[in-house]
């Protein structure tokens, strides 16, 4: 669970830096960094479930 509660950390702190910074590029890569950490995490959660 804590690597869940990290990947977690990370989504939100890429989220918030997107909504304070203008540059076009940069949001869209912390943006693409959250969704892929979200993904991370329903494949950790998956896998606990299952367990």
């Amino acid at each position: 669970m804590k690597t869940i509660q990290y990947l977690e950390d990370q989504a939100a702190r890429a989220e918030r830096l997107a909504k304070r910074i203008t540059d076009t590029l940069t949001i869209e890569k912390l943006e693409t960094f959250a969704v892929e950490r979200r993904r991370e995490i329903e494949v950790i959660a998956g896998r606990y479930r299952r367990a």
